[in-house]
């Protein structure tokens, strides 16, 4: 069938345009939705098909090889021309003026769509989902691939149909679907902050074998049987070679001062095993203990009384 005039032909609506954004008709609620304004005569060729509400179109831009879907919102416009959003035009690739083909569809019902904003900024609305839900009563059907712009706070959102259920193009009027989300295109994964290693506070193996005091002999503080302080005080120096020096000087004493302080030993109280036992310790009683010195010349034996080489008389 061919009605002459308008070129519809068969059972369905079919039909070439031109096409130009909502601002040449002064119509800036279409930016808001996803319906386009046709002429007149579109709507006696679908009322004689008997089409019913809601009516839906496919359009296609042949020469781009793009394709998406809308509703209809009015009869207006001049004839061989229609009028729709510039973000669909955008979709479509078209520009002012490019002609575009519209054709009557049928879509099933949307159970499911996901959706990808295109900055994290939509997520920092306060309640972006009952925006999105908003926005959404404006459009009629969802077609996968397109984007799709919602304004708030007179700021504009692109969003991403990524996948639409049970096909590629649904329709959302007077249906529960169910809506998911994406990450944003511009959304980047926190970076997983690595746990700062301390430098190693473990000398090496070169400090350590630096660090490592030399075995010294003989270095400890002295310390007498009798209790009494000892008179070399010095033994404790800080550095090593005096350590060490004063070690070899306590090393190293004179023969009487290594008798006399044997003597000494044996009058601290302790009991002495061997001959020489009781004399020595009657010796100690006269004689009162003396200490060291260190002149080795002061330390020569004194006169004792009775202690020489014993004659006989009778020859």
């Amino acid at each position: 069938m061919y009605f002459e005039g308008y070129g519809y032909r068969g059972s369905t609506f079919e039909q070439t345009y031109r096409c130009y954004p909502a601002s040449f008709i002064d119509k800036p609620q279409l930016e808001t939705g996803d319906k386009i304004i046709m002429p007149p005569s579109a709507l006696d060729r679908l009322a004689s098909l008997h089409i019913e509400y809601p009516m839906l179109f496919e359009v296609h831009n042949a020469a781009a090889e793009r394709t998406s879907h809308c509703g209809v919102l009015e009869f207006i416009a001049e004839e061989g021309m229609i009028y729709m959003p510039y973000w669909m035009m955008q979709n479509l690739l078209l520009t002012e003026g490019d002609m575009v083909f519209i054709k009557n569809a049928n879509l099933p019902k949307g159970t499911y769509v996901k959706l990808q904003p295109h900055t994290t900024d939509f997520l920092d609305i306060s309640n972006p989902k009952a925006i999105l839900e908003k926005t959404l009563r404006n459009y009629s059907c969802l077609t996968t691939g397109d984007s799709i712009m919602v304004a708030y706070n007179n700021k504009k959102y692109y969003i991403d149909i990524v996948e639409t259920k049970p096909s590629n193009a649904i329709s959302i009027i007077e249906t529960d679907c169910e809506v998911d989300f994406a990450p944003p295109l511009d959304y980047k994964e926190p970076e997983r902050q690595k746990a700062a290693v301390p430098p190693s506070t473990a000398p090496t193996a070169e400090e350590a074998a630096e660090e490592e005091p030399k075995f010294i002999p003989f270095t400890g503080p002295g310390r007498r049987l009798d209790g009494k302080a000892p008179k070399d005080k010095d033994v404790s120096a800080s550095s090593p070679a005096k350590r060490q020096a004063n070690a070899t000087n306590s090393v190293q004493p004179s023969t009487a001062s290594t008798s006399q302080s044997s003597s000494s030993r044996k009058t601290t109280g302790k009991l002495v095993f061997g001959p020489g036992g009781n004399r020595t310790s009657k010796e100690t009683e006269k004689v009162p203990e003396k200490e060291p010195k260190e002149d080795p010349k002061k330390d020569e034996p004194k006169f004792s009384a009775f202690t020489g080489r014993k004659y006989s008389l009778k020859g």
